[in-house]
């Protein structure tokens, strides 16, 4: 019956649960499905995270222009830039519920990875741009205008610490609002270091203790995104998703019944919270049936997370040799 067939399972999944003898699994969610739950809270937050965060920055310029203070001025910029992450997220998670296209066939699904390896970058400039600052003013150390930093300063807190709390629960299996949570937590950090160096500075007249502890801060910033900036880029690169192990799922479809060799595997995530797989089975008996890769779907998605898997099922004929075969080959 050599048959060549390739079979989209995540068109078929359902027919899964009435094929499935084995042993109850535990259960995984759909990353459809825990999209869209979330996707109304998600909202919520961007949406709210963005008003206080740009009414701050307007705030934090005003207050900068009346005290004199260039480090509050610069810090409204760095705020702005914020903003900016934050509406990017926001557009990239509302670009990913987009139905295909003729020309977008997966959707626009990617965004989302594109914008976290966008703000884990704009992050890493902010922190750049801090570090250069801090460094001039080691060097010549300016006075600064201590309550209003203060004060300004722990507003600051209070305004990204909230957008960050907003966006905790979202971020657990979502790189691109975790890379927008990890923004704000940061600059929180910033504004406690900035209103505790304040503080000191009123107190003691320590000019050099306002560089000092930005720099610190902006360390722990950089080894906090660090990470974030390699997934992003794993992502962009379509490298296999972290807690996939790919040897595991080519084990796992070598030692299916009827297959006797695995090629031609490919794990790569198609946006921060989905994952798919292709692969050519060699099955010398032909294809085995719309119902047992229906059970394999199943199986793909509740071991590895693995939602939409599309399987080409070859005979191994050797009058016509899969040209995908090496590994290597792409």
């Amino acid at each position: 019956m050599g048959l060549d067939r390739a079979v989209c399972l995540g068109q078929i999944r359902a027919m899964a649960s009435a094929q499935h003898h084995h042993h109850p699994r535990p259960h995984h969610h759909h990353p459809h499905h825990g999209h869209r739950r979330r996707a109304p809270s998600i909202g919520t937050a961007f949406a709210l995270g963005t008003a206080l965060n740009l009414g701050f920055v307007v705030v934090e310029t005003a207050y900068g222009f009346v005290g004199h203070s260039i480090a509050l001025l610069a810090d409204a910029g760095h705020n702005l830039s914020d903003v900016l992450a934050l509406v990017a997220a926001w557009g990239a998670g509302t670009l990913a519920q987009l139905r295909p296209t003729g020309r977008y066939t997966y959707g626009l699904r990617s965004s989302s990875i594109l914008v976290a390896l966008f703000n884990a970058i704009v992050l890493l400039i902010a922190v750049g741009a801090i570090m250069v600052e801090a460094i001039e003013r080691l060097a010549s150390p300016t006075p600064v205008a201590g309550l209003i930093v203060v004060v300004v300063a722990l507003a600051g807190v209070l305004v990204n610490g909230l957008t960050a709390f907003l966006l905790l629960g979202g971020g657990q299996h979502d790189l691109n609002v975790r890379s927008a949570y990890l923004h704000m937590a940061a600059d929180a950090v910033v504004s406690l270091g900035v209103a505790v160096a304040g503080g000191v500075i009123l107190l003691t007249g320590w000019l050099w203790l306002d560089p000092a502890v930005s720099l610190a801060v902006a360390l722990v910033i950089v080894a906090a995104t660090w990470r974030l900036l390699r997934q992003a880029l794993d992502m962009a690169l379509h490298a296999v998703p972290p807690g996939i192990d790919a040897e595991a799922v080519r084990e796992h479809l070598t030692h299916l019944a009827g297959v006797v060799a695995v090629h031609d595997l490919h794990i790569w995530p198609m946006s921060t919270t989905e994952t798919a797989l292709t692969c050519h089975l060699v099955m010398p008996q032909g294809h085995p049936g719309d119902n047992v890769l229906a059970q394999l779907a199943s199986e793909l998605q509740e071991h590895f997370s693995i939602g939409h898997a599309t399987i080409q099922v070859e005979t191994g004929d050797p009058e016509h040799p899969c040209t995908l075969v090496p590994d290597h080959v792409v």
